[in-house]
């Protein structure tokens, strides 16, 4: 080979290299975790787009920069971001920073490899059947099946594909010619991701029955009867039922007993959609919200919610113990899974799964339940609720605060009603004017930073606010924070 290629040399400096990690992960830890946590600190620095695109600089150029731009690009990113760590960020299904997590999530990175084989990943094939057969224990089930997937839309629409596998395997090699028209059925109030997996996996939209919920957002076994009675009316073969535990925004749990019942008559596939609700199962106190979650075919379930893993932790489990991911999904690539390997070939589960390359998504919830153990993991859930209850009576005991519904999980659904609002709620335009509160104390508290909480309409109601408190830093005094911070922003609308 010519001298001068420069190939003699590694192609990086390595030296060089360290050295910047070491100070970019002092700015990670100054930055992210310890200002992003800190209450003094601003939740988000609200930038316009185009402002914060001119703020960043994220043009990319022919040349390189020096390091000191670079931690500078990273000072910068973590200022502009939103900190979802802080205890005060109430805007989403996950929260909070839990640091035995974050040194999983950073481990896994560092170490970088794919899941899909026991010769490249050893130590997190194994460690990923543990964590699993774990979590189907907590559901009840004493063996099965199951993989981390990347997120819970995945984790459902692999459900349905299973589902439609197990009943047609024909379909796999033949198609959806070779398929009559199916059915699948779920609650008005279930997630979105149903839909979509129907359109995604050619079942087509129109072929979802949504069932009717009640008041509280529950699907109505009754109604579930019904629907399954009017698909087979119309020709389509129904072939799954997915339940919910845990609705998006009212927090409410399918009946799953009866639920369960009504697929047992029809010989249907149940599916428990838990992203959201699934971790109730670690507490003695709220596992009865789960009740009949051992009858299901597949749960979902969403570790990087409740229990502040860190996104992402998403795991479909199944109680199917025949190798019905594999025989489903398998394609025998044969320069991964090549059958003479010097190994026992059962360890490579890749083969299970739609993806190639696959992130390790175990570590980082196998090191959290290492450091906390179960009982830990009880206490951050059984944490939450306590939250959530205390808040319950604080706007029940508050001026201008109503509830939606009370809740029985940890979503905390309520309008606040301004003065000039209130005692006109006979007025016409009551509702009209209501419905403009949240949105303009959401613009309020995302331009002064102070804090972030979700709002949204459902069905009829108008917009309300949904509080989330799952991040384990949250104490009564940020609770209080959040109820005064609301009625400060919104006191003169």
């Amino acid at each position: 080979m010519a001298e001068g290629s420069g190939l003699e040399r590694p192609g990086l400096d390595g030296a060089a290299g360290e050295e910047f990690l070491g100070q970019a992960l002092r700015l990670l830890l100054d930055e992210a975790v310890r200002n992003g946590t800190d209450r003094a600190r601003k939740v988000c620095e609200w930038r316009e787009p185009r402002e914060l695109r001119a703020l960043l600089d994220l043009e990319l150029r022919p040349h390189g920069e020096p390091p000191q731009r670079l931690l500078q690009r990273c000072r910068d990113v973590a200022r502009y971001s939103v900190k979802t760590g802080h205890p005060r960020f109430f805007n989403q299904l996950f929260s909070g920073l839990d640091h035995h997590a974050l040194a999983g999530r950073l481990l896994t990175e560092a170490l970088n490899t794919s899941q899909y084989t026991y010769e490249i990943a050893p130590v997190f094939v194994l460690m990923e059947e543990v964590v699993l057969a774990k979590l189907r224990e907590l559901v009840g089930w004493g063996s099965g099946d199951g993989i981390f997937c990347p997120g819970g839309s995945l984790s459902n629409m692999y459900a349905m594909n299973v589902a439609r596998f197990q009943r047609f395997p024909e379909g796999r090699q033949r198609g959806s010619r070779a398929l009559p028209r199916l059915a699948l059925f779920a609650s008005q109030e279930s997630h979105y991701s149903i839909e979509k997996g129907a359109a995604f996996l050619g079942i087509g939209t129109d072929n979802v029955f949504f069932v009717r919920a009640d008041e509280r957002g529950k699907m109505i076994p009754e109604e579930l009867e019904k629907e399954i009675e009017r698909a087979k009316s119309e020709g389509a073969v129904p072939f799954f039922v997915s339940a919910t535990c845990g609705t998006t925004v009212l927090g409410a749990f399918d009946p799953l007993q009866s639920v369960a019942d009504v697929c047992q008559r029809h010989g249907l596939w149940l599916h428990v959609d838990a992203a959201w609700g699934g971790s109730a199962l670690l507490s003695r106190t709220h596992r009865h919200l789960l009740a009949g979650i051992e009858r299901a075919d597949s749960v979902a379930w969403n570790p990087h919610k409740m229990l502040a893993v860190g996104l992402q932790c998403s795991a479909l489990l199944l109680r199917d113990t025949s190798g019905l991911l594999q025989r489903c999904h398998g394609a025998g690539a044969s320069y991964l899974f090549q059958r003479d390997k010097f190994y026992d070939v059962a360890y490579d589960t890749g083969d299970k799964t739609l993806q190639c390359g696959r992130r390790v998504d175990c570590l980082k919830l196998w090191l959290l339940w290492k450091a906390v153990g179960t009982e830990g993991l009880e206490r951050r859930v059984d944490r939450a609720f306590a939250c959530t209850r205390y808040l319950v009576e604080e706007v029940k005991r508050r001026d201008g605060f109503q509830l939606v519904l009370e809740p029985e999980f940890i979503n905390l659904c309520f309008w606040f009603v301004p003065p000039s609002l209130r005692g006109r709620e006979g007025c016409d335009d009551f509702w009209e004017r209501l419905g403009k509160v949240a949105p303009a104390i959401k613009e309020r508290m995302m331009r002064e930073g102070s804090m972030m909480v979700s709002y949204q309409p459902h069905g009829a109601r108008v917009n309300f606010f949904r509080q989330i408190a799952t991040s384990p830093a949250v104490t009564r005094a940020d609770l209080d924070f959040f109820l005064d911070e609301i009625e400060r922003l919104g006191h003169d609308l």
